[in-house]
């Protein structure tokens, strides 16, 4: 009709008018999703017209892309940014962190590489912890080894064989005994300076060989001049003599002359020695063919295998006046028991148990003596070596032996060797080779 308004409804306009499209940057849809689409609310239906000529009339607008139906594509603002998760075990790892979706190949997860420093730190400071206590216990045990006497160079000294020698001899000084220790070890108040116990150690691409050398041996004492400036010219006597008139030198130079072989190092252990290194390792393990008593050592073991303490120890290889073959008799148990020492000594148990390593060690160097080239490296490698003997390598006994009970006019009952053997022994020792079976005075 003329004149007449043509009607409009919503959703229905004019043909030529494009269709309006989505608000730009509101997706109806994505208002669910992301809260940062905010919602133009209702598009008013007074739309101005579209027509460019029209005046007030907005631009065009371009035909937006349908984000209603099956398949459409659903719209995301432009520079939108994905929300920030706080930290947390829940959280995806970063890439290259070394767990979640973007870690490189290979990666190491953070927490397994904080093991790893972890580890690494408590290895170093235990292993410096670990240094620095051992070079503690050297300098200690080092500060605590006692020098006495030296060996001493002389003409017509042996020439350096092959291996290591050494010479242990047992004091039966009573100087550091109090009136109560003397009546308690059956040592009587002797106040002479003699060697109840006198043993050659050798080791090396031989032995060990362990040779006892009885104390009333009948040998030439070289010349020699006292502590009072007195000289003496050479004489026969007991080899224990010499210890008493020129003291550990002397002693030395008298075994050398004996034997032909030079003596690397020396080691004096006394009556209280014994006592103490024995109590501090626990006992010392002996089997004894017979019964051992002895008033004059005080000596009461019966026969069988047993644990001696250190009084008893001492009582054992101090006695002599009871036994069949006296000194060679007491040579056997003596070493017996050095044997069975050395195997209580290097037991696992007190090697590597602090609580009785340091003890027994303490208790040892203070009651032995070495010459004074004698270091604690040198009695490490002496224990060490002599680990074995009894347990059927290297060889045990005593110089051969021509006649026990050999009278001497003023000295009375001496042992003399026999030389032949004697010498085809120490020539053994001498080039560091296996003693020929036979030889040696067997006391096992």
């Amino acid at each position: 009709m003329s004149g007449e308004r043509p009607e409009r409804f919503y959703g229905a306009g004019d043909p030529s008018e494009p269709e309006a499209g989505p608000t730009p940057g509101f997706d109806p849809m994505a208002t669910r999703d992301d809260p940062r689409q905010v919602d133009p609310g209702p598009v008013s239906s007074n739309r101005a017209s579209s027509n460019p000529d029209t005046p007030g009339a907005a631009a065009p607008m371009a035909p937006a892309v349908s984000t209603y139906g099956r398949g459409a594509k659903r719209a995301r603002p432009l520079f939108a940014k994905k929300p920030k998760l706080s930290g947390g075990p829940d959280a995806p790892d970063a890439p290259g962190d070394g767990g979640g979706p973007g870690a490189a190949p290979g990666a190491k997860p953070r927490r397994r590489r904080r093991w790893v420093r972890i580890t690494t730190l408590t290895v170093l400071v235990l292993l410096l912890a670990l240094i620095g206590t051992m070079l503690g216990t050297w300098f200690w045990a080092s500060g605590k080894v006692t020098h006495a006497g030296a060996i001493t160079d002389y003409s017509g000294r042996p020439v350096q064989g092959g291996g290591t020698n050494w010479l242990i001899v047992g004091s039966d000084s009573r100087s550091n005994l109090t009136p109560a220790q003397r009546d308690q070890y059956h040592v009587g108040s002797d106040q002479g300076l003699n060697t109840d116990t006198m043993l050659l150690l050798h080791y090396g691409a031989s032995g060990p060989d362990l040779i006892s050398i009885p104390r009333d041996s009948y040998v030439t004492i070289p010349a020699y001049t006292d502590a009072n400036g007195k000289s003496h010219s050479a004489y026969k006597a007991k080899i224990n003599s010499a210890y008493s008139a020129g003291g550990v030198p002397l002693l030395i130079e008298t075994v050398e002359t004996a034997t032909g072989v030079r003596i690397d190092h020396y080691a004096e252990i006394g009556f209280l020695g014994v006592v103490n290194v024995v109590n501090s390792v626990g006992g010392v393990n002996l089997c004894l063919a017979s019964p051992v008593k002895d008033s004059h050592s005080g000596a009461n073991l019966p026969a069988g295998c047993q644990t001696l303490n250190g009084t008893q120890s001492l009582a054992l290889i101090r006695t002599r006046y009871s036994l069949a073959n006296s000194d060679i008799s007491r040579m056997a148990n003596q070493q017996k028991f050095v044997v069975g020492l050395s195997h209580a000594t290097l037991r696992p148990g007190v090697l590597l148990n602090p609580f009785t390593f340091y003890p027994v060690t303490g208790a040892m160097l203070d009651s032995i003596a070495v010459d004074n080239g004698t270091g604690l490296w040198d009695l490490l490698n002496m224990s060490w070596h002599s680990r074995s003997l009894g347990g059927g390598k290297g060889t045990v006994g005593t110089v051969p032996i021509a006649n026990e009970g050999y009278q001497v006019s003023g000295l009375g009952s001496t042992v003399l060797w026999d030389k032949a053997k004697a010498a085809q022994v120490f020539g053994a020792v001498n080039q560091d080779a296996a003693i020929p079976s036979g030889l040696l005075n067997s006391l096992g």
